[in-house]
């Protein structure tokens, strides 16, 4: 089963990073260049993108906050030490899963 999971997830990725290189070595005003079926599956494969960044970023943060809580939880005095760096950590997770929204504006808007 897990064996399955990251095949489907490397076609994902695979077809993401190939149609996604396709619209963006398009030159600026030639989008209507691209047949439709590209145009379809860059707009697809930009759902699925996000989707996947989006899940991504949840279940690692939540993880960095159990992770962060379990550790105040057994030494309640460093909880001041432990929440700058989770504050930190959550702000880069977070800025990854916006950086994947950035790129998948620009593919659909380049539709």
């Amino acid at each position: 089963m897990l064996k399955k999971l990251w095949l489907m997830l490397g076609v994902i990725f695979g077809t993401t990073f190939s149609f996604s290189m396709v619209a963006m070595a398009a030159e600026e005003g030639s989008a209507a260049a691209l047949p439709p079926e590209v145009k379809m599956w860059i707009a697809i494969v930009a759902g699925f993108g996000m989707v996947i960044a989006t899940v991504g970023g949840a279940i690692s943060q939540s993880r960095g906050i159990v992770s962060a809580l379990d550790g105040i939880a057994r030494n309640p005095s460093a909880a001041g030490q432990m929440v700058t760096p989770m504050i930190i950590g959550l702000a880069l997770i977070e800025s990854l899963v916006i950086y994947s929204l950035v790129i998948e504006l620009l593919l659909v808007f380049k539709l």
